[in-house]
C-alpha cells in the first residue's frame, strides 16, 4: 500500500527522536497503522543538523512554508514550538488540507479554539498526545479511554523540571537557587527557566487536560498560576515533618459554580502515590465517576518517550486518514457543536485547605488571638505545631493546617492575622490537596 507522505517541520531534540524511533521501528509500526508511514521531508533552518539525522534518508529543506504547501505531503509534524511561526505553519497546513501532528502545548492552550475550528471546517485532524506528559498517553486516556466517565477533577505533576528541583530540595535540604543551578547543569533546566518553574508551562498542559474532561473550549487566560521560584526549603521540611510533601501540581476539578482550574505548590498527603513521583517525572492523577481515581506515571520529556507519543498520533491518523470526519475523534473529546460554556471559577471562589507559617513572638495568647481570627471568617483549624525558639531567639514558627475554606476568607484571615504586633512579616501560605475521593 501507498505510504503516508509525513513533513517534519523542526529536527531538534524531539524531532530527532522522532526521526530515530520510525526508522527504528517502521516495520511494526507499519504493521499497526496498516500502511507504511515515511518521514519524507524534513524543515530546518539548522540544515546541517537536519542531514546529519536523516543520513540522506529523506529531502532536507530550511523552507518550513514549503513544506506545509506540498501536494505529496499528508501529514504535517509540527515541533517547531512557542506561539509565532508555529501558528502560521499549523493554520497554514490545515489550510492546505493536510493532518497536523503536535507536541506544542502553548499554541494549544492559547490558540487551540482558533487551530480546532478552521480543522474542522477544512476537515482534518489535529492530533496532540506529545503536547501533555511527554510519553504517558494521558491525551488518549482521557479522550477515550474515559469516555464513559463523568470527571470529577485531574490532579498532575506534568513539569518535571519543577518536580526535579523539588525533589533535591527534599533531599538535600538545598534552598530553591542551588537546586535551579544544579538542574540546569544537568539539561533539565533551560538556560531561561521562566516557563518552568513559574508554572506556565504545566497551566498550558493542564488547561489542555480541562477542555478534555469537561468538554469546554481552552481558557488558558483564566488559569491561576504560582510557581515555585518563591518556595522556601522550611516549608518542604516542615511539610514532611507533618505527613505531607510538596508538588508543584496543575489542578482542574468540577465545581457546582464552575470549573477550578489552577497551577501552583501544593502539599499532598505522603501517603499517596502520586506524592511519590521523584526527580523528572510527571504523573497524571484522574479520578472519574464510575471508574474511581486512575493514576498515569512516566517520562514527561525526552526525545524518545516524547517521540513515542508523536508516532502514537501518526498510527491514529494514518488509520483514520480516509475516514468520514464525522466518525474521527473529536479534537476536545466532546463533538464540537457539544462544547459546554463552563466559567472558571476566579480563585477568591476556589475551595481547597491551606497550610500557613508565621513567625510570632513566644509569649501566651498568640495562638488564641490567631485562632480567634480564623473562626471568625468561619475556618477551623485541623493541626497546629509551634516550634520551640532557638536559644536566644524571642520569635518562633508557628504552622497552621486548616480544614477546607474558600480562597478568600484565607485572603481575609491572612490579612488581618498579618496586622498582629505579635506576628513579623508575611504569612506563608501553600494550598492542600488531600487527592482521595
Amino acid at each position: 500500500m501507498k505510504p503516508i507522505n509525513v513533513g517534519l517541520l523542526g529536527i531538534g531534540t524531539v524531532g530527532g527522536g522522532t526521526f530515530n524511533v520510525l526508522a527504528r521501528n517502521s516495520e511494526e509500526i507499519a504493521r499497526r497503522a496498516g500502511r507504511p508511514i515515511r518521514i519524507s521531508v524534513v524543515a530546518d533552518k539548522n540544515t546541517a543538523l537536519a542531514e546529519s539525522v536523516t543520513k540522506g534518508a529523506c529531502r532536507v529543506t530550511d523552507d518550513a512554508f514549503a513544506v506545509v504547501s506540498d501536494p505529496e505531503i499528508d501529514i504535517v509534524i509540527e515541533l517547531i514550538g512557542g506561539y509565532g511561526v508555529a501558528k502560521e505553519l499549523v493554520l497554514q497546513a490545515i489550510h492546505n488540507g493536510k493532518h497536523v501532528v503536535t507536541a506544542n502545548k502553548a499554541l494549544l492552550a492559547v490558540h487551540g479554539n482558533e487551530i480546532f475550528a478552521e480543522a474542522q471546517k477544512k476537515r482534518v485532524m489535529v492530533a496532540f498526545e506529545a503536547a501533555v506528559a511527554g510519553g504517558i498517553p494521558i491525551i488518549k486516556a482521557v479522550r477515550e479511554g474515559l469516555a464513559a466517565n463523568r470527571i470529577e477533577w485531574i490532579a498532575g505533576i506534568i513539569n518535571g523540571t519543577t518536580n526535579f528541583i523539588l525533589s533535591e530540595m527534599r533531599d538535600k535540604s538545598l534552598p530553591f537557587d542551588v537546586v535551579l543551578k544544579e538542574a540546569q547543569a544537568l539539561g533539565y533546566a533551560e538556560a531561561d527557566p521562566t516557563f518552568d518553574i513559574e508554572g506556565v508551562d504545566a497551566a498550558h498542559k493542564i488547561t489542555i487536560l480541562s477542555a478534555l474532561a469537561f468538554g469546554t473550549s481552552m481558557q488558558f487566560d483564566k488559569a491561576h498560576i504560582e510557581g515555585i521560584s518563591k518556595l522556601d526549603a522550611v516549608d518542604i521540611k516542615y511539610a514532611e515533618q507533618l505527613g505531607y510533601r510538596i508538588k508543584l501540581l496543575g489542578v482542574t476539578r468540577r465545581a457546582p459554580e464552575g470549573i477550578e482550574l489552577r497551577v501552583h505548590p501544593t502539599l499532598i498527603p505522603a501517603k499517596r502515590l502520586i506524592a511519590n513521583v521523584e526527580g523528572a517525572m510527571n504523573a497524571v492523577l484522574v479520578q472519574g465517576d464510575a471508574v474511581g481515581a486512575t493514576l498515569y506515571y512516566g517520562k514527561g520529556a525526552g526525545a524518545e518517550p516524547t517521540a513515542s507519543a508523536v508516532i502514537a498520533d501518526l498510527v491514529d491518523v494514518t488509520r483514520m486518514h480516509t475516514a468520514d470526519p464525522e466518525n474521527r475523534v473529536p479534537h476536545l473529546a466532546f463533538q464540537p457543536n457539544q462544547l459546554a460554556n463552563i466559567p472558571v471559577l476566579p480563585m477568591d471562589e476556589v475551595r481547597t485547605s491551606y497550610y500557613l507559617r508565621l513567625r510570632v513572638e513566644d509569649q501566651p495568647g498568640v495562638l488564641a488571638d490567631i485562632t480567634r481570627i480564623l473562626a471568625n471568617e468561619a475556618i477551623s483549624i485541623d493541626a497546629v505545631i509551634q516550634k520551640e525558639p532557638d536559644e536566644g531567639e524571642a520569635q518562633t514558627d508557628l504552622i497552621l493546617l486548616t480544614h477546607l475554606t474558600r480562597e478568600k476568607h484565607i485572603n481575609a484571615a491572612i490579612a488581618k492575622i498579618e496586622a498582629l504586633p505579635v506576628v513579623a512579616g508575611k504569612v506563608t501560605r501553600l494550598r492542600m490537596e488531600e487527592l482521595g475521593k
